[in-house]
């Protein structure tokens, strides 16, 4: 019986590519396989562990405090941090010239050895400005152990005369002290009456833009809350009308230019008509009778 040859089988085409260096180079190393595997449990646990961290720290801050610092959890992590160092010792107090110390260091509040977090600097704040002196301030931490306290003080702008008192007021019509008047009396142009305070500046603005009429005012008098009227050096009261005292100034001052009419022996000179002018003179001095000599008895 003849024998029958069998062709050899064919190889794959996968095992007949040879092995390339790029397939070597692109295999993960075991620990990448291990951490691609592991990938999705290690992010919620790396979660959870930070979320034990920060309470933990909130619990031991809220034990350490106790009750006698307060109920807000910022005001006991606050206190908690003194048992680090971060206490009160030390207040800078910059901007500070005639506001009385005593009163601001009470409204400071500053108690050395307290924890410097747990001061309230929004409260301290609020409690300078409630002085007359201050205008605005502001207070700083600076850590481990100081307070900055910057103030910003009101100018005095005029004394106000009202029922046989005197007051200085700034440019605002605050009061700021009743008080060392007399440090800024001759300082000062001096207003007198209700309402006088909240409209001084408008005035005063004014009457500086007119030297000549500013250097001769002794008092300027708030009349029925309405308008002004101009006490001068001389004696003089220039009447000036509600709400156009710009223009009563300007005519006035070109009047004192052409005719020296503030030189004038004048009681009064009245502004209040806009197409005339008033004027009322000095009355005379009345003449005594002399005394008649007496008779040798």
């Amino acid at each position: 019986m003849p024998r029958v040859k069998q062709a050899p089988p064919r190889p794959a085409a996968a095992a007949a590519r040879p092995a390339r260096w790029n397939d070597v180079q692109d295999r993960p190393g075991k620990w990448q396989v291990l951490i691609r595997r592991q990938r999705r449990l290690l992010v919620p646990a790396a979660i959870g562990l930070a979320a034990l961290v920060v309470i933990g720290v909130g619990t031991l801050a809220l034990r350490l405090s106790g009750p006698a610092v307060g109920g807000g959890l910022g005001e006991r992590l606050g206190a908690s941090t003194g048992l680090l160092g971060l206490r009160l010792a030390h207040v800078e107090i910059k901007g500070s010239v005639k506001t009385p110390e005593p009163l601001l260091r009470a409204a400071i509040g500053m108690v050395p050895g307290m924890p410097i977090l747990a001061y309230s600097v929004q409260a301290a704040r609020t409690r300078i400005e409630q002085i007359p002196w201050v205008r605005a301030a502001t207070v700083e931490r600076r850590l481990p152990d100081t307070l900055i306290v910057q103030i910003e003080e009101r100018r005095p702008f005029a004394v106000w005369q009202h029922e046989g008192r005197f007051r200085l007021i700034d440019h605002d019509g605050n009061v700021v002290t009743d008080s060392d008047v007399a440090d800024f009396a001759g300082q000062l142009p001096l207003v007198v009456g209700v309402g006088a305070p909240s409209e001084a500046a408008a005035l005063l603005d004014l009457l500086a833009q007119h030297p000549d009429i500013q250097r001769r005012l002794t008092a300027a008098v708030r009349v029925g809350e309405r308008r002004w009227n101009l006490r001068l050096n001389n004696g003089t009261d220039v009447l000036l009308p509600e709400g156009a005292e710009r223009q009563a100034l300007s005519r006035l001052d070109e009047l004192q230019t052409e005719h020296a009419l503030l030189d004038r022996p004048l009681q009064a000179i009245d502004l209040r008509l806009p197409d005339r002018l008033v004027f009322r003179p000095q009355a005379a001095p009345k003449e005594t009778a002399p005394n008649p000599s007496r008779r040798p008895t």
